[in-house]
């Protein structure tokens, strides 16, 4: 690491970055602003669901705080919150080599939560590109999603994902399609339309839907992987297997 990179306070990334030196600088993970853009919409998004816990709570609401919290929306967007803020405090050599493979899940988590949100559960006079929305699901269906989305494709990264990591981002949506399913025939309350085998088509409409959801969950899975591993190979190149790097140039 050069005297400049120990002026700038930035830790060397692992593998290090051999391509594109003073970009990838400017957009190290521990710069200042990135830790501070990460912090705030971290905390934007916690807020939002703290916003819909409290409204769960009121009287009349469509949900209670268990429903609220079996969503896929909250669950996801909860994750992304703390990421972000645990990406915002800590240094980037101050968090383990599997990181970036955990963000990219949440990548691909909050872009299907904006896909399935226009598509599926919005209702169907609201335009998919309005902004008029109740405050935390603006958050929620837009705003965090895009953060993920430019983060992901712009932030220094340097470690490779495998090729089967989009079939292992994929373990927690089916989970959460096996739990919202028992969770809807212990209590009858199923999270999502969609999902919902008492509605019109029973299940055959429900495991059509989930088979398309599914096949959209992998179709991007694939796309936010490559995206990933695209950006690495801006930094490192053929490299980005977390092995003992040589030395480098960069920082």
């Amino acid at each position: 690491m050069g005297l400049a990179a120990k002026s700038s306070g930035l830790e060397p990334v692992v593998p290090p970055v051999r391509r594109n030196v003073a970009v990838n600088r400017a957009l190290h993970p521990d710069r200042p602003w990135i830790r501070a853009l990460r912090v705030l919409t971290g905390l934007v998004v916690l807020a939002a669901v703290v916003q819909k816990t409290f409204d769960a709570t009121l009287p009349g609401n469509d949900v209670d705080v268990p429903q609220l919290y079996s969503e896929f929306t909250v669950q996801g967007n909860l994750a992304f919150g703390l990421a972000l803020l645990i990406s915002g405090v800590l240094r980037r050599s101050g968090l383990p080599a599997w990181w970036d493979h955990f963000f990219g899940a949440l990548v691909l988590y909050l872009v299907m939560t904006g896909i399935i949100y226009v598509v599926l559960v919005a209702p169907p006079e609201e335009p998919w590109w309005t902004l008029d929305l109740y405050w935390p699901q603006l958050v929620h269906h837009r705003l965090a999603p895009l953060v993920a989305v430019l983060d992901w494709a712009l932030v220094t990264r340097t470690v490779r994902g495998p090729w089967w990591r989009p079939f292992a981002w994929l373990g927690y949506p089916v989970v959460f399609l096996l739990f919202s399913w028992a969770r809807g025939g212990f209590d009858g309350w199923y999270v999502y339309d969609f999902l919902d085998p008492t509605l019109d088509g029973g299940w055959p409409r429900v495991l059509a839907a989930t088979g398309q959801v599914l096949a959209a969950f992998l179709a991007v899975s694939v796309l936010v992987h490559a995206a990933g591993n695209a950006r690495v190979a801006l930094a490192a190149g053929k490299a980005g297997r977390l092995k003992t790097p040589r030395s480098s140039p960069s920082f």
